[in-house]
Formats: structure tokens, sequence, C-alpha cells
């Protein structure tokens, strides 16, 4: 579902022309609430009322984060919507999503989720976003009853790689990417989501706030660039090194870090990376007999030397 749902559509073409309205009898419930949406910066402001018919009361929750819940939103011309609501208990939470919601205000591409709305009627902070109905990218990898391809696997690489470029190309670094903030839509297509953590900037690096209790940017465990831990700076190669884990991934089938095994997976497939012939060692059994082992290594290399994009791709470098 990439377009604005018709239901918040029509309530758009209302307020445009609130003196020439006409009541359709189907339409009779939206006529009520037409006064709780109102145009704000391109995007819609939905009032606590209208969050909660459309949830149906939260009932259905879709995913989680750190600061926030997700919760599945169907509205009157049956079209869905993804819901996240911030934890109204934590300060470090409504920074987070006043910042998410001014970067994707900024954002249009096909590979990073859309805003479709917003609502701030109470403390907590409330996104609507586009719904992507089929799960995530760690789901995929790590799911008993799934299993992706190598070709699926490598274009999902392209396309974050495509989403990354174009975040640092309009001076975003994302700061949290990995596999669960990478949905699927039905033709397992990726999306990028949570900018939450995300920072913009003018220069290849952001200074990190000087209140560490403040600090947004902090990253998940397997994914956060060792620079960034020691230094505090965010920069564009957080995202790089990041991308190179979720390759990582993609190409073995294991998680970024596994508490079973005791280390982040960029440590354990280091030896190997100075290897590239090793390339077969790494690779997940699920997909041993289709991998082009010489199409690996590209990606491979470029998860060693920390460039998000091989030069291969004909895709912009990243900002250094």
């Amino acid at each position: 579902m990439g377009r604005l749902p018709e239901f918040l559509r029509f309530k758009l073409r209302r307020q445009r022309a609130a003196t020439d309205r006409v009541a359709a009898v189907d339409l009779e419930e939206e006529e009520e609430t037409s006064a709780c949406v109102c145009k704000h910066s391109g995007n819609m402001r939905l009032c606590w009322d209208e969050i909660r018919r459309v949830t149906m009361e939260f009932s259905v929750v879709v995913g989680h984060g750190g600061f926030s819940t997700v919760y599945l939103a169907e509205f009157p011309d049956s079209s869905r919507a993804a819901v996240k609501m911030q934890c109204c208990s934590q300060r470090l939470s409504r920074r987070a999503y006043r910042q998410e919601l001014e970067i994707l205000r900024r954002l249009r591409h096909h590979t990073i989720v859309k805003l479709l709305g917003y609502c701030d009627d109470r403390e907590e902070g409330i996104l609507i976003l586009e719904y992507v109905p089929n799960g995530n990218l760690q789901e995929k990898l790590q799911g008993s009853n799934t299993f992706l391809p190598w070709k699926t696997r490598m274009a999902v690489a392209f396309q974050l790689a495509q989403a990354i470029a174009y975040l640092h190309r309009n001076c975003i670094v994302h700061g949290d990417i990995k596999a669960s903030n990478i949905l699927l839509d039905d033709d397992l297509n990726c999306k990028l989501c949570d900018f939450g953590s995300a920072k913009m900037g003018l220069s290849s690096t952001v200074a990190a706030l000087q209140d560490s209790n403040s600090r947004m940017m902090v990253g998940s465990p397997g994914y956060t660039d060792p620079l960034y831990l020691k230094t505090g700076l965010a920069s564009y190669k957080n995202d790089v090194y990041s991308f190179g884990v979720v390759v990582l991934e993609l190409i073995t089938g294991m998680e970024a870090f596994s508490p079973g095994r005791g280390e982040a997976l960029a440590t354990w497939a280091g030896p190997m990376l100075r290897d590239v012939e090793k390339v077969g060692e790494m690779v997940d059994r699920r997909i041993c007999g289709e991998i082009d082992l010489e199409e690996a290594k590209p990606w491979l290399h470029s998860q060693r030397h920390a460039l998000v994009i091989p030069r291969a791709l004909g895709l912009p470098q990243p900002i250094s």
C-alpha cells in the first residue's frame, strides 16, 4: 500500500472545498469526524477519537519497538495503515517521535516506508504509516517456516543500498539499520522504517549530543559501528557498517548477534572476510544450491571495506 488511504484523501478534499460539501449516506460516519482532520505540512492530522476508531481501540498489535507499539488501522474504504504510538513515560520517546515525524516528512522514496499522517493530541505521539503486510527481514531469515531465495536476498540488499544512498544524499543518518527495521511488502520489496534514531546534518559527521542521557542514536547489538561506540560521533559510516552486517545476514542466514554464539556476526566472519575464497564456508546452507559465489564475493568485499554499495551496482557511493 503505497498510496494515501482513500479515506484520508477524501477528508483532505473536503477541507479544500469546505463550502461545497455533498453528503452521502455511506459516508455518514466520515462526515461526523471530518473536523478531526486538517492539512498540516502536506500530511494528515487525525484526532485521538479518530485514531481509536480506525485502530478498533488499539486491538491489533503488528509490531513493537524500543519506545513504541505499532497497531493495525482499518479505514471505512477497507484500506489499511500502521499506527505507531510512542510510550508516554519516557522523555526520549517523545523526542524520538518529533524527530521521526520531521524526517519522514522530508522523505519520498519507494524503498522507505511512507508517512501518511500523525496525531499529537496526547502525550503519546502517534504516526500513521504505510502498512507493509509481509513482516520484516529478520522474521524471514530466522523463521523456521520461511525461506528467501538467493535472488530475493540480493534484491533486498540492492534496495536497501538505494535507501541508504537516498538518505545520505539528503544529509540524513538513519542510525539503526537492522534486519527487523527492513519491512517487506507482498512482492518482498524492501521498505526501510523506524527513523526514531535518525539524525540530520550537513556534513559526513554529525556531532553527538553532549548530554549522554539524551543521546538519540544508540544502534542495536551486532549492527553498531565500533567507531561510533568509541567516539560517540554519528556519521554516515555508521549506516555503512550496519548495511554490511545486513549483507552478512543475507548471505549466512545468521543473526547479527546471537547470545548462544557469544559474539557479533561481523566478528565471527572477520577471518573469512580476509580471504574471499572462503565465501563458501559462510553461505546459508538453505541457498547453497542456488548461490553464485562469484556474485557473492563483491558483496562480501563491500562489507569488509565498509562501502554502502559495490561499484558494480552503479549507484552513488556514500558521503565520506
